[in-house]
């Protein structure tokens, strides 16, 4: 286990100290007139508030607004007993910070205009509204100096710049990097030469929140040139940022490094306005939009349809006297937005050479992608894309079997032969945790013995799952890149588009892991690393490292941007990060792209995927970091509460993940006694870590079942939705959307449905409590155990005895009545006990889960029959009660078993079934 020195702390992050200071500090100034003048309460009041204020001044310098000159003011106020107006001042700022107004119109913080009666009275028309934003300044100068920067960037500064910004000063590497931490306003960075390294303003207060910059290590300290290295570290942090370079260093002697990390270059004595439209020009091009843009542009013009679509321009709407009110509920600009052309500035997404191209290209880079398409029918269709694209009929796909069914039916449509992964079992809870990179590299090992090696094209993993577990993605990929160095990874990022905008979550995401080591295969450093691995290797080990000759990174992510971030329903993306995509994929890539795509997109999804792109450039870093923070809140809450502990549970870390797959030792984020766990060692070094926006919460002690809960208490009662029940859980998500206010929401609806039950309690019956107990027990205590992937059957393996399974046979063999038949779930063990092989024709996907027990050609386990029987859900597709389990006629097994014969390749030859 790995020894952390992690502290904790009663806040979960900066932001949650700091709004609290602010309220702690607004409550205290308005108790300074409480006592007499020169008591021992006044002095000792006016000593806590100066504490306050000295703590938040810590916080502030690291903030443009409201500013270490205002602290200074709240102080000199506070020195000179002005406590009414300290108080109201305090009182202001505070509604403004957590207002947030100020990011349209920083002026409100100027002292004659802090009066948020009348500004709340204004007209829209008559307030100012400018994005505003801060740049981060980078040097070791004297405060002289820095007040001249700031006047002369405002003096520059002028009424018709599109944007905003104030400026904030660090004079370290350390302050630079806690900037970048804490405040997630900043959209530029300035490095004037080399700043020294260490801070001087760091205090126990701040140490919990900061440790990542702690744990710069020594040879980062030890830079000689600490400008750039400063620049590669805020690019690695905060990718989207527009970082710049100031110096006095000849173009001849930067080094080429250097150049790459900085989108400009600046000398000392080019003009302070130069600099100044170059930030603004940076912020501009982000800002863009192009195909959103292009659309509302189209939606202005005055047009004459001659084409599809009667609902263009709101014609067939707004005149009709039946269905005017649909008009009216969705408005005139949905209907104006909606075309069929792909000219007028608008594109195709088929083939796009004009705004949709851009758009793509400038989500690209955002989402660190090499190549990025936008989908508009969900990420089913994405990963139906990328398997088709990438696999033919008898590759082999090495797959998680609880993966989402678009997945099962993909290897359906390409051919390919299923090698079906077991996650490990969370049976206390009816759910499945993930796939232990053990199993995955056993898997590729068996293959390997077998002679199929060659055949295994793809490793499809869910990151994060359902449930919020999330792989170790650098480590699954180098360990499986060191037996099969070729091997593609698609991972299923459907529930995980937010996490390449925060530092913790984009270490475990494909495109971030894809370009990391990429970077590193192709240094000198790791090809000795290789070496010395290969060296220390004992007979018959298997290597961890990849052969640096022979490694490709190949790596696709589907992401169902809806799901959460801003977009529209079934807006996704497919993102790549390939390196032989133009030389081995693009062409199949975009035949399988046309042949799922539709002619006719949907253009507001594609105008809501470009937006979205726009959104998580500027404020992605603070959205998800609220979600987070928020989520964190109702898990703390939950915890605290003696009413909601007595029926509910949210499960923890421990709970969800097995010890040996946590070498960071963290068994849960939050506990009463202790506060906040740092989640930063866990996410760096374990197997398995849990997404804590993911709330699960156990309800087994309500006597209520998952789905009821769901309908009859939630939904039914509070209006309440959530996606996904087990038999004993319900999942809570939060996102980028979710308020503080929705989570007061659910907490105080958890309350009423405790004080409910309590109610409940006490007017029962002897016989009724009773049942409530047994009930308890069921949902507590005997749960049914979850059944492994069993087999394929020996007609529809790839190769006898050897993994891999060709499930499109199976499937097509089923369209014949003929082929089939139903037996009853009841009679299913008996038929197995009495010798007879059970085979499914179909797939049979119980919900919960939401994936396949069954596959086509799978052979039908005691434990799969025992776990149908058991379950106790309202909905299992493929699966009609009244007619029971679809099943292969055991005439059709045999006669399959002797007109299938394998070829020296691995693929079936197939004669004529009616011999």
């Amino acid at each position: 286990m790995l020894k952390s020195t992690h502290k904790s702390s009663s806040h979960y992050n900066i932001n949650q100290l700091r709004l609290e200071s602010w309220n702690t500090l607004k409550l205290e100034t308005s108790k300074l007139d409480t006592f007499p003048r020169k008591s021992s309460e006044a002095s000792a009041q006016k000593k806590l508030v100066k504490e306050l204020l000295k703590k938040l001044e810590t916080i502030e310098s690291y903030f443009a607004l409201p500013g270490i000159s205002r602290m200074t003011m709240l102080m000199e106020m506070l020195e000179k007993n002005e406590h009414t107006a300290l108080s109201h001042k305090v009182t202001d700022i505070t509604k403004l910070l957590v207002s947030g107004k100020f990011r349209s119109n920083p002026d409100v913080f100027d002292e004659e205009d802090l009066n948020l009666e009348t500004t709340d009275n204004l007209k829209p028309s008559e307030v100012k509204t400018k994005n505003y934003f801060e740049v981060l300044f980078v040097e070791d100068i004297s405060i002289q100096e820095e007040v001249k920067l700031k006047a002369d960037l405002h003096e520059v500064s002028t009424e018709n710049d599109q944007f905003d910004y104030g400026v904030i000063l660090q004079r370290s590497f350390q302050d630079a990097m806690i900037a970048l931490y804490f405040n997630s306003n900043i959209q530029a960075v300035v490095i004037r030469y080399a700043p020294p390294f260490k801070s001087k303003k760091i205090t126990p207060t701040l140490e919990p929140f900061i440790q990542n910059v702690l744990n710069l290590n020594m040879q980062t300290k030890l830079e000689s040139d600490l400008g750039p290295t400063l620049g590669r570290m805020v690019k690695k942090f905060r990718p989207e940022l527009d970082i710049y370079y100031v110096t006095d260093t000849s173009l001849g002697n930067l080094k080429d490094t250097t150049l790459k990390t900085f989108k400009r270059i600046f000398y000392r004595a080019e003009d302070v306005q130069e600099l100044h439209l170059t930030i603004l020009r940076g912020i501009y091009q982000r800002f863009q939009t192009p195909f959103f843009s292009a659309v509302k542009e189209y939606s202005k013009k005055p047009t004459g349809v001659f084409h599809a679509m009667p609902i263009s321009r709101g014609n067939s709407v707004f005149k009709s006297r039946w269905i005017s009110d649909f008009g009216q509920f969705y408005g005139r600009n949905m209907f104006l937005a909606e075309t069929s052309s792909t000219k007028g500035g608008l594109d195709s997404l088929l083939q796009p050479t004009g705004t949709l191209k851009k758009a793509q290209e400038m989500a690209s880079d955002a989402y660190g992608s090499l190549n990025t398409f936008f989908v508009t029918n969900g990420t089913s269709t994405s990963n139906k894309i990328v398997v088709q694209a990438l696999v033919k009929p008898g590759d082999i796909i090495l797959i998680d079997r609880d993966c989402h069914k678009s997945h099962h039916y993909g290897l359906v449509l390409s051919g390919a032969y299923p090698v079906y992964l077991d996650s490990y079992p969370i049976e206390k809870f009816s759910m499945y945790g993930a796939v232990p990179l053990k199993q995955i590299k056993e898997k590729l090992l068996q293959l390997k013995e077998a002679g199929r090696i060659e055949l295994v094209k793809m490793l499809l993993l869910t990151n994060c799952t359902f449930d919020g577990l999330v792989y170790n993605v650098e480590k699954v990929m180098e360990e499986v890149l060191a037996i099969k160095p070729d091997m593609i990874f698609l991972w299923d990022e459907a529930w995980f588009a937010f996490a390449g905008f925060t530092y913790n979550y984009k270490q475990r995401t494909g495109m971030y892991v894809a370009n990391k080591l990429h970077k590193r295969y192709k240094t000198k450093r790791y090809r000795l690393e290789y070496e010395e691995h290969i060296k220390g290797l004992k007979k018959g080990e298997v290597p961890k490292l990849p052969d640096p000759d022979k490694v490709r990174i190949r790596v696709y992510s589907t992401q169902s941007t809806h799901k959460t971030l801003s977009s529209f329903r079934q807006g996704s993306m497919i993102h790549v990060w390939d390196e032989d995509f133009r030389k081995k994929s693009q062409s199949t890539f975009m035949e399988a792209y046309m042949t799922h795509s539709s002619t006719s997109p949907n253009y507001q999804i594609l105008a809501s995927l470009d937006a979205g792109r726009r959104q998580v450039q500027f404020e992605g870093y603070e959205l998800v970091e609220k979600s987070i923070e928020v989520a964190m809140i109702l898990r703390a809450k939950v915890n605290d509460h003696p009413r909601l502990k007595a029926y509910f549970d949210v499960l923890t870390v421990g709970d969800f993940i097995p010890k040996e797959f946590r070498a960071s030792g963290l068994q849960e984020y939050y506990k009463p006694k202790v506060g906040w766990n740092r989640m930063e060692n866990a996410w760096k070094y374990d197997e398995f870590v849990l997404d804590p926006t993911k709330i699960t919460l156990h309800i087994g002690r309500t006597g209520i079942d998952g789905d009821t809960f769901k309908s009859k208490y939630l939904m039914d009662k509070f209006g309440i939705q959530i996606n996904k029940t087990s038999r004993n859980t319900v999942l809570f998500m939060t996102n980028i959307g979710t308020t503080r206010s929705s989570i007061t929401y659910l907490y105080n609806a958890l309350l009423q449905i405790a004080d409910e039950l309590d109610a409940e309690q006490v007017s029962h019956s002897s016989k009724e409590q009773t049942i409530f107990k047994n009930k308890v027990c069921s949902l507590t205590q005997d749960y049914p155990p979850l059944p492994d992937f069993s087999y394929f059957h020996h007609s529809f393996q790839a190769v006898p005895g050897v993994p891999g399974g060709n499930i499109r046979e199976a499937f097509t063999l089923a369209y014949s009545e003929e082929h089939y038949e139903y037996v009853p779930l009841e009679e299913c063990l008996p038929s197995i006990k009495e010798g007879r092989v059970l085979v499914a024709s179909s797939f049979i996907i119980p919900y919960p889960p939401g994936f396949p027990v069954l596959v086509p050609g799978q052979v039908v386990s005691e434990e799969i029959v025992r776990f149908l029987t058991v379950l106790d859900v309202s909905e299992i597709h493929g699966y009609q009660p009244e007619l029971g389990l679809r099943i292969f006629k055991d005439a059709i097994l045999n006669r399959q078993k002797t007109v299938s014969s394998m070829g020296s390749n691995g693929n079936f030859k197939k004669k004529n079934l009616t011999q």
